[in-house]
């Protein structure tokens, strides 16, 4: 499966996120998946794509030309493939078109958007690909409890609320990614409860 991974570009976090994410992009690549993601060389984006590499496995950077043509951030150098974007919509728009499963890791404000634009196309039956949230050290523990006060509020329905799911391992995440099912709930009942 060709997997997505949104993540942070930071080089200024803890490395106890970088040892992790590298960690599932080498799991990912030995169980023979290849990597979909936004070609950052630093952070969480870089350490995905170390993980591939050092387990052999095919990388696709997608990324607009202004980060290359600007210095916006630096690109991953050893993609198998880079497609170059005008815009960042354009850019995510592959990736989600590309990708047959989404992996959250942590982030700021570039991945929570990700995160939500995927979540709400899968709300709106635009795609039914895993959407899994990987919680390294507890990092979205808050954000699941927001979510779930969000459903419990009924801003959102609980079939909106289950169509991700966190993982604390590994393990955890492509165990979830690899034996993915649709529930196959159309989406009109995501949007609205009985």
């Amino acid at each position: 499966m060709k997997i997505c991974v949104f993540g942070a570009s930071s080089a200024h976090i803890d490395k106890k996120y970088i040892t992790a994410v590298e960690r599932l992009g080498e799991e990912l690549a030995r169980r023979g998946h290849s990597l979909v993601f936004g070609c950052g060389g630093t952070g969480l984006m870089g350490a995905s794509a170390r993980g591939f590499k050092s387990s052999g496995g095919y990388i696709h950077g997608i990324v607009p030309s202004f980060f290359r043509d600007e210095g916006v951030e630096q690109l991953f150098p050893d993609c198998d493939k880079i497609t170059y974007t005008k815009t960042m919509s354009e850019r995510k728009q592959l990736m989600e078109d590309e990708a047959d499963a989404f992996i959250i890791v942590p982030g700021g404000i570039g991945t929570f958007e990700e995160f939500f634009e995927v979540l709400t196309l899968k709300q709106l039956g635009r795609h039914d690909k895993a959407i899994a949230v990987f919680n390294v050290d507890g990092y979205y523990d808050n954000l699941e409890k927001f979510m779930r006060e969000v459903a419990e509020r009924k801003f959102i329905t609980f079939a909106c609320y289950e169509l991700y799911s966190y993982f604390n391992s590994v393990e955890e995440t492509v165990n979830y990614i690899e034996s993915y099912k649709s529930t196959g709930t159309p989406w009109q009942k995501r949007k609205i409860e009985d």
